[in-house]
Parts: structure tokens; C-alpha cells; sequence
């Protein structure tokens, strides 16, 4: 098997580390040689925050280089755009319509387009997900990034994992059945 890349995006305090731990963690115990690289940036004040996942069956390294991406997963829409250089020509984005402004939108050195989606679609294959408005359907806004985890595990054909154990195992407690709930709302997307 031929070693896939996941590179997963966001803003911090979206979950995006969480989403790759559980996504290393199954794939880990479904027998892949997986590698794992992230990097927070400025996360405590909501910067970019990134972390790549690639798994086959021996992997060389964890860095995803320029155009190596099998898919871009992106927890926030502008970050779609600032990392879609690291996607395969034939590679997959999946996004959440979702957006937080970046300190220079927000200072008005820098303008948030309101056509990313747009600019994203003409450009490669996205899938867009509201994971959002669906978060909120199952009364947690903080499961985006696991909605997203199943849109992607769903993408990339990893549903014969089981992905409920590594949540149990993985999770606090208490958020164990929102968490597989909304993993599954997530599979269902796609």
C-alpha cells in the first residue's frame, strides 16, 4: 500500500490536534505504520494550527511536502486556501463552512473573501460541510472537529476501523456519546 497523507487545518481551539490523535490512534491500531507532525503556531490566540497525518505501510517520514496531500481537511474556510499549495493535483479538500476572522481581518490589514468556498470548488474536488450548524443539532458546538474526523475517515474509506473504541478510549467520560454520535453525523455527510 502506498503511504496516504492527511493534512489537517485549523484555527486554535477547534480541535484540529484532538481529530489527528484519534485519526493516528485508529490507524495505528488497524495496523498502518503511521507518522504524526503538528504544529500549534500562535494557538492559544487563534492561529493557524496544522498537523499532518500519513500512514501505509512503512512511512519514511511524518512532513507532508508541496503538492503531497492526498486530502486537506480544513476545520476553518480560510485556512483551506492558505494550505491548498500542500494538496496532490488530484488530491481531496474537505472544509467546514466555517469562519473565524485572522488577526489581520480583524486589525483590516488583510480582507476575509466571502468567495472561498467558491474559489476553493473551481480550483479542486470539496467537499463542503456545515459541521457547524450540524454540531449544533446534537447540542455541542464543541464537536465540529469529530463531525469533520468522520467526513474524513468516510472520504479516505477507513470505516472498517473502530472508531467507536478509540474514542471510549481516547475521550473524557462524559463526552464519549456525544463524540461517536457526532462522528457518525460526520460519516453521513459524505
Amino acid at each position: 500500500m502506498e503511504t496516504k497523507s492527511i493534512l489537517l487545518v485549523g484555527v486554535g481551539g477547534q480541535g484540529t490536534i484532538l481529530a489527528s490523535k484519534l485519526l493516528t490512534t485508529g490507524l495505528m491500531e488497524a495496523g498502518y505504520d503511521v507518522k504524526m507532525s503538528e504544529i500549534h503556531g500562535m494557538s492559544q490566540r487563534g492561529g493557524s494550527v496544522s498537523s499532518q497525518v500519513r500512514y501505509g505501510k512503512q512511512v519514511q517520514s511524518p512532513v507532508i511536502e508541496l503538492g503531497g496531500a492526498d486530502i486537506l481537511v480544513s476545520f476553518e474556510k480560510m485556512e483551506a486556501l492558505r494550505w491548498l499549495e500542500y494538496l496532490k493535483p488530484q488530491g481531496k479538500v474537505v472544509v467546514n463552512d466555517f469562519k473565524i476572522l485572522p488577526m489581520p481581518a480583524l486589525s483590516g490589514k488583510e480582507e476575509y473573501s466571502e468567495k472561498i468556498l467558491e474559489e476553493l470548488s473551481s480550483k479542486v474536488e470539496t467537499k463542503i460541510i456545515d459541521a457547524g450548524k450540524e454540531a449544533l443539532k446534537l447540542g455541542n458546538a464543541k464537536v465540529m472537529n469529530v463531525i469533520l474526523l468522520g467526513s474524513t475517515i468516510k472520504m479516505m474509506e477507513l470505516t472498517d476501523i473502530d472508531w467507536n473504541k478509540i474514542i471510549e478510549d481516547n475521550v473524557k467520560p462524559g463526552f464519549v456519546d456525544i463524540n461517536k454520535t457526532a462522528l457518525e453525523a460526520g460519516m453521513k455527510l459524505v
